[in-house]
């Protein structure tokens, strides 16, 4: 959940819209989600709609947004990420969706559906989704390297010093994982020892520097050759920059959904419901998608940008493909403890 946007427009109409609800006797929605993740019009277009007002705050990860709902925050409507609604669910801290309330959760497209973190679509609905694959310069990495090694293409020597790295232990654990052979949600520390090798090659391999926002505009710039990039953003970058592309490894990958949820003491759960329907409407996944460049839920939109002469119909980042060995991350304490652990030392390395 890392994106690239018009700021400053949107910056402006949430603080407006903030401002405007305080001392207002409209009711009011509490929205927290991460920055930068919201079409141009859609907060303005919900409120007249709903006579309203929506106070938008920010997290700028899965974790900041827990520890701050775990503390006692008070929000409507929150957007993480797969994983974390996992645990949500597991730690009873969601209520159920109203599924009545949302007719055009008939909207969605196939792939979003029943994924394994909640494969009833009962506590959560699909936002944006994507999965994570390799940016690359067209004119300087060879495409047989990319065929030849896949993700392992980030320890060949001959990229040295012209590579990006998440830094983020789940995303690069699940690479090297997944290079491996094992899955990305595996327990067994014998792999996940395994993987941690595998990343200590890739620090020696290619010195990569590990960045996070970073790697998008350094990517449309053409600073470097190789970027493991989730594909929202790499769908920023090949709309920037002709000579980028992008590509998935056939050993599998992660496919990731962000989805909207509702906290169990939220205090308008009525008017949650009526967001989560709003926010897949034709129109509101279209400003979406168009400001934020991750790839829509809604069918009927990504038909329409996907078709010859749409805004996405180009670029081989935009929809993620359905693939059997791609996989959607869970939460797992054991995972998350190791992985962070083996993380630090890693990164520790960069020269």
């Amino acid at each position: 959940m890392k994106k690239k946007i018009l700021i400053t427009a949107i910056a402006v109409a949430m603080l407006a819209s903030c401002f405007a609800g305080c001392g207002s006797s409209k009711e009011k929605l509490k929205l927290y989600l991460p920055g930068e993740y919201l079409g141009e019009n859609v907060i303005e277009n919900f409120e007249k709609e709903y006579n309203c007002r929506v106070l938008v705050e920010n997290f700028d990860s899965n974790e900041m947004m827990y520890t701050k709902l775990a503390s006692g925050g008070d929000y409507d409507v929150l957007i993480p990420s797969d994983y974390m609604i996992e645990r949500l669910i597991n730690e009873k801290m969601l209520q159920p969706i109203d599924k009545s309330a949302i007719p055009n959760i008939s909207k969605l497209t196939e792939q979003v559906v029943g994924l394994g973190f909640d494969p009833n679509n009962e506590y959560s609905i699909p936002y944006f989704w994507g999965n994570v694959g390799i940016v690359y310069n067209t004119k300087n990495v060879d495409y047989k390297d990319l065929e030849n090694e896949g993700f392992a293409i980030m320890k060949n020597s001959k990229y040295k010093n012209r590579t990006y790295m998440y830094n983020s232990s789940r995303d690069s654990f699940m690479m090297a994982l997944k290079d491996l052979g094992y899955s990305c949600n595996t327990t067994d520390e014998k792999e996940i020892e395994e993987a941690y090798k595998w990343l200590l090659e890739v620090s020696e391999g290619t010195n990569p520097s590990y960045v996070t926002d970073l790697v998008i505009d350094s990517m449309a710039n053409g600073d470097k050759d190789l970027a493991i990039m989730y594909s929202g953003d790499a769908t920023y970058v090949l709309g920037e920059n002709e000579d980028m592309s992008y590509y998935v490894p056939m050993c599998g990958t992660n496919i990731w959904c962000d989805a909207m949820v509702i906290p169990k003491d939220a205090a308008n759960p009525t008017l949650a419901n009526k967001f989560i329907n709003y926010m897949l409407s034709n129109d509101a996944c279209m400003d979406g998608t168009l400001t934020v460049g991750y790839t829509s839920p809604n069918k009927e939109v990504l038909a329409e940008v996907m078709a010859e002469g749409g805004d996405y119909a180009d670029n081989e980042a935009y929809l993620p493909r359905t693939y059997e060995l791609d996989e959607i991350f869970h939460d797992n304490e054991t995972i998350r403890r190791l992985t962070n652990e083996l993380w630090t030392k890693i990164v520790a390395t960069e020269q």
